[in-house]
C-alpha cells in the first residue's frame, strides 16, 4: 500500500498548477491532503470527475471559517471506512474538530490519521493551541496503541525535528516550527510516554540525509536555493516496523509551497 501526503496550499490553486495531471501519473492508493481550503460542494467539477474516474473515494474534513484550513483523504481499491475529526475516536476531542484539521481512515489493518497540525507563528495563544493539540493528539495515539491498533500519521507537522530537517536551525531557534518546546514534543512523540512510542519514517530509513526538506518560503527563490523545512512527516506505530518497505520526500513534485511525501507498507497480510 502505497501512500502520499501532501500540503497543496489551497485544492483552486493546485488544480491550475497541474494537480490532475501528477495524480493521474503517479495514482497512490491512499493521498493524504492538508490546506484543501474548500467545502466538498465547492469542489470544481473537472476535480469530481477526475477524482471518479481515477477511481478514487474521498473524504472531506472541512472548517467552520470559508477558505482555510480543511484536509481530505482519498483512497483507490482498497476497503476502508473514513470520518471526518477526531471526535468518532474520543468525543472529549471534539473540540479540536472546528478547523478541518483531521480525516481518520480504517484501512488495511491501520488507523491513518491525515492532520494539518497547527501553526504556532501567529502569537503565543496560537503556539499554546498548537502545544495543546499536541499533548491531546499524543494522549489518543497512545490510548488507541494500547488497545492494540496499529497507527499511522501523517500531514504537515508544522515543525522541523532536528538540525538535519532544516536549512538554517541557528537562525529559526527561535521562530515556531524550530522551537525546543515543539522539538521536545516530537521526541516525546517518538519515544511513547505511555505506550511503545511512534517512528518518523524518513528519518528511520534516511538517518545521515541532509538537505532533503518539504517546504520552501515563496520569497527570496527559497526553493531554488533549497533554503527548506522538512515539515512534513509519515509516522508510524512501532509495531508496524515490520511493514514498512520505504518511506521518502518528493521534492521534485511542484505545485504548492509544500511537496509530497511517501510511505509505502507491505500489507497486513505478508506480514
Amino acid at each position: 500500500m502505497r501512500l502520499v501526503s501532501w500540503n497543496i496550499n489551497g485544492l483552486r490553486s493546485a488544480l491550475k498548477k497541474g494537480f490532475l495531471d501528477w495524480l493521474a501519473e503517479d495514482r497512490p492508493d491512499v493521498l493524504c491532503l492538508q490546506e484543501t481550503r474548500i467545502f466538498e460542494k465547492q469542489i470544481p467539477a473537472e476535480a469530481v470527475q477526475a477524482f471518479a474516474d481515477l477511481g478514487y473515494a474521498g473524504c472531506w474534513s472541512q472548517t467552520q471559517r470559508a477558505g482555510y484550513s480543511g484536509t481530505a483523504t482519498l483512497v483507490r481499491g482498497l476497503e476502508h471506512e473514513s470520518f471526518e475529526g477526531f471526535a468518532p475516536l474520543d468525543a472529549k476531542m471534539k473540540k479540536w474538530d472546528t478547523e478541518g484539521r483531521v480525516t481518520v481512515t480504517r484501512i488495511d489493518g491501520v488507523v491513518l490519521f491525515n492532520i494539518y497540525f497547527p501553526n504556532g507563528t501567529s502569537g503565543e495563544e496560537r503556539l499554546q493551541y498548537k502545544m495543546d493539540f499536541y499533548a491531546d493528539f499524543q494522549v489518543l495515539v497512545e490510548r488507541l496503541q494500547k488497545q492494540g491498533e496499529a497507527v499511522v500519521v501523517c500531514g504537515d507537522l508544522n515543525t522541523s525535528h532536528r538540525e538535519i530537517d532544516l536549512a538554517r536551525p541557528a537562525a529559526n531557534r527561535k521562530n515556531s516550527g524550530f522551537l525546543p518546546q515543539e522539538c521536545a514534543w516530537v521526541d516525546g512523540f517518538l519515544e511513547g510516554r505511555k505506550g511503545p512510542g511512534m517512528v518518523d519514517t524518513f528519518r528511520h530509513t534516511h538517518p545521515e540525509e541532509s538537505g532533503r526538506y518539504s517546504w520552501w518560503s515563496f520569497r527570496s527563490g527559497a526553493r531554488q536555493r533549497n533554503v527548506g523545512w522538512r515539515l512534513d512527516y509519515f509516522f508510524i506505530g512501532r509495531e508496524l516496523l515490520p511493514r514498512l518497505e520505504s518511506a521518502g520526500i518528493l521534492d521534485q513534485v511542484t505545485g504548492s509551497d509544500h511537496c509530497p511525501v511517501e510511505l509505502v507498507l507491505r500489507p497486513e497480510s505478508a506480514q
